[in-house]
């Protein structure tokens, strides 16, 4: 087959607390199965470590780029914070990488190729607003409930990510009525309450005897009720968090996707009921709160959009 019948790729990396994935996406937001590949991370990996993880998927998932078919570009979607200028990045949850150049490191394996760099979170709200639950929306905010929680922004109808890239990184707002510590330095963020490790964290101090979300999940399911007492709680701060994300931005529609939104869909039933509160401010209780639409594919699909969809990328 020629080039000119095959679609353009794009290789895509998304890089988070617990794995590095990479694979190739094409113009119309599809992940080619084939080239995916994951490594795991991890707290405990090392700076050497996380850099091998990274070089071979990149380097496995390019291996299986169709033969002919175009590569136009890399983008990659990296837990927050990250360095925009610089192409670096300090993720919190991988303490060995403070201001490490993962642009760089990627550029490397893939000379001639524009390569792109931006925090998971906006990465997530660009694949919702191409292909997922954001289709047609211009103001929207995607987050990220997992390892740990990330968000992005697109307003009207462009990104915004900062000077720094870090726009959008919700999961560090702080919410009302709690005290939790957060590995940030603040007191009472977001991450620190309802990501999953955290919920289930909260849970065990009051008796829980599982160990991971799925295991929260299935308590849940028996209406155990440490189970629903710390879904609820984690629920009512996400629409805490939510609802000022609402009312400073006038947002249409949160699109929320990670391993630990799937616990119960009673997690963002909570947070709506957390967002209504507000009842003086119609414009922002009107919020509409969705599950993702793209399952495990948004951070490769969104990361590919870094390149495919680069208009709404400044």
């Amino acid at each position: 087959m020629n080039s000119s019948a095959w679609p353009r790729f794009v290789l895509a990396v998304d890089v988070g607390g617990t794995k590095v994935e990479a694979a190739l996406v094409d113009d119309s937001g599809v992940v080619l199965g084939a080239s995916r590949r994951r490594a795991a991370t991890g707290a405990s990996t090392s700076s050497e470590q996380l850099a091998v993880a990274v070089t071979s998927v990149v380097t496995q998932a390019r291996a299986a780029l169709p033969l002919g078919a175009p590569l136009v570009g890399v983008g990659i979607g990296c837990a927050g914070p990250i360095h925009l200028q610089e192409g670096a990045v300090s993720p919190l949850n991988l303490p060995v990488w403070r201001g490490y150049p993962l642009k760089d490191l990627v550029a490397a394996l893939v000379p001639g190729l524009d390569v792109r760099l931006r925090m998971d979170g906006l990465c997530i709200t660009l694949a919702e607003h191409w292909v997922g639950a954001g289709q047609g929306v211009d103001n929207l905010m995607g987050m990220i409930v997992s390892t740990g929680i990330g968000g992005g922004l697109i307003l009207g109808g462009v990104t915004a990510s900062g000077p720094t890239g870090n726009a959008g990184h919700i999961g560090h707002i702080e919410v009302g009525g709690f005290d939790d510590p957060c590995a940030c330095g603040g007191i009472g963020c977001i991450e620190a309450i309802a990501s999953g490790p955290k919920t289930v964290a909260w849970a065990r101090m009051r008796g829980f005897i599982g160990e991971s979300g799925e295991d929260l999940a299935r308590a849940y399911a028996t209406a155990d009720p440490v189970a629903v007492a710390a879904v609820a709680r984690s629920g009512r701060a996400l629409g805490q968090a939510i609802a000022s994300a609402a009312t400073l931005l006038d947002l249409d529609l949160v699109a929320i996707g990670g391993g630990f939104s799937n616990v119960t869909p009673d997690l963002l039933a909570f947070a709506r009921e957390a967002i209504a509160r507000r009842v003086q401010f119609a414009y922002a209780t009107r919020v509409r709160v969705v599950p993702s639409a793209l399952s495990g594919d948004g951070p490769l699909i969104g990361a590919a959009a870094l390149i495919h969809r680069a208009e709404l990328v400044p």
